[in-house]
């Protein structure tokens, strides 16, 4: 009995024995397989977070760290958002009134707001417009990267009706061919040297300079010449037989015609109505119509398309409000606005508005600008805009321009609305190019360049 109690202690010890060596096998076996599965789960898992963070981060008014300052923050906007509007809706932006910080009206607690608005270009440009012989001017001054205003001027205004420059009743006249050059880089093929064709004058537009076909009378240029000398029939025929209705009416959404743009004080919407038939649409894609209408804040975020690579930031001029104990009750931050076309595109729009400097509408009067010590290695750009109201009693006179030193952090959008009367003032060029000269001076005295 002894041995059979022996013999079947062992067998059961081996039976183990093999059984323990079976499961060590199989998880030997199956421990790649194991490792595998839990990489794939750690990557969903590190890449969606940081797919979060990276959305938030591009997602208008989203929260990039800090969940509750961020809801603070939503708060105290909506609390003195009401407040803020009444405040700047009659203000004139005179620097002698507001020095940078202004109290708000009617806050409860009593609040001070404090702008991005930098006092000496502020002087400068009201000084520069009481002297310019217009019956209204309006300048706005933006950094293209974050959407400070650094300079917001009017001359001429009348408070009843608002600031001038959040008024978007101004036609946008060849400003608008951004938009159609912006389409075309972006979604219909063209190139800066791209060959074009067009019939007759440059700065007439009739039906007769509208055919598809080149004949043998038709003058040649480049796409980017067409657009740094404004010639309407190029951009005429752009609309009709490249870009069409759809595509117009989609891109001039995209720069935010027909759409509410989001500022610390109310905007009115800027009109862009791209009609069905052929003439009308040619008259809108190269900005030769009245019915375009836009604001000077508006329009210099159009140069600011171009000048950050697409991308339109949130214009802001309030940068923080602060309670009866200094206390910090609202800080602003940057937010996306828009990218309404693709970083390639913005390069060859900026090819394009280049032209219109050095040999465009701009050369004459930014010339000194750009043989100037304080322009050496600073990107110029611009587009140019005329046209006269319905009656033709005024002449409505734009420039949207960007400079972009090499030191990113003194860039600068800027738009310049003049309204002449029977006799001309100094014209928007020549402003912008005073602007950018002083601005760009500063940059050299701060040391900053």
């Amino acid at each position: 009995m002894s041995s059979n109690k022996i013999a079947s202690s062992g067998w059961r010890t081996y039976q183990e024995g093999l059984r323990r060596e079976t499961r060590r096998d199989f998880l030997l076996y199956r421990l790649p397989v194991y490792a595998l599965v839990v990489a794939v789960i750690l990557i969903f898992i590190f890449a969606g977070y940081h797919a979060g963070t990276f959305l938030s981060r591009l997602s208008p008014g989203a929260s990039t760290r800090d969940q509750p300052k961020a809801t603070e923050e939503e708060t105290c906007q909506a609390e003195y958002g009401e407040a803020i509007g009444a405040a700047l809706a009659g203000m004139n932006f005179d620097p002698g009134s507001i020095a940078g910080s202004f109290v708000i009206d009617g806050a409860e607690p009593p609040a001070v707001a404090h702008t991005f608005l930098e006092p000496g270009l502020q002087r400068y440009i009201v000084k520069l417009l009481r002297r310019s012989r217009t019956l209204q001017a309006g300048v706005v001054v933006m950094k293209p990267s974050d959407g400070r205003i650094l300079a917001m001027a009017a001359y001429g205004d009348t408070n009843d009706a608002g600031n001038l420059n959040v008024r978007a009743e101004f036609p946008a006249a060849s400003l608008f061919k951004i938009v159609s050059a912006a389409a075309a880089l972006d979604a219909a093929g063209f190139t800066p040297d791209r060959r074009v064709f067009y019939h007759g004058k440059r700065h007439t537009l009739y039906k007769g300079q509208l055919k598809k076909e080149e004949g043998k009378n038709a003058s040649s240029t480049s796409f980017s010449r067409a657009f740094g000398s404004s010639i309407n029939p190029v951009f005429g025929k752009l609309g009709i037989f490249h870009l069409g209705r759809e595509l117009m009416t989609r891109y001039a959404e995209r720069f935010y015609f027909n759409r509410t743009i989001p500022f610390d004080m109310n905007v009115a919407q800027s009109v862009a109505e791209v009609p069905s038939d052929d003439f009308g649409l040619a008259e809108v894609s190269s900005g030769f119509n009245k019915k375009t209408l836009i604001s000077p804040l508006h329009a210099v975020l159009l140069a600011a398309a171009a000048a950050n690579n697409g991308i339109i930031m949130k214009p802001r001029l309030i940068d923080y409000i602060s309670g009866p104990s200094e206390e910090i009750l609202y800080r602003s931050r940057p937010q996306l606005l828009g990218d309404p076309i693709t970083r390639g595109a913005a390069r060859d729009l900026r090819v394009l508005m280049k032209e219109t400097v050095i040999r465009g509408t701009c050369r004459k009067r930014f010339r000194r600008l750009r043989r100037s010590k304080a322009c050496a290695d600073v990107d110029l750009g611009a587009k140019t805009g005329t046209i006269n109201d319905t009656q033709d009693r005024y002449k409505f006179d734009w420039l949207v321009a960007y400079a972009l030193p090499s030191n990113a952090e003194g860039a600068i959008c800027l738009a310049v609305l003049g309204v002449h009367g029977e006799k001309l003032g100094i014209r928007a060029t020549e402003l912008g190019s005073l602007i950018i000269r002083y601005h760009l001076k500063s940059l050299k005295v701060a040391g900053r360049d």
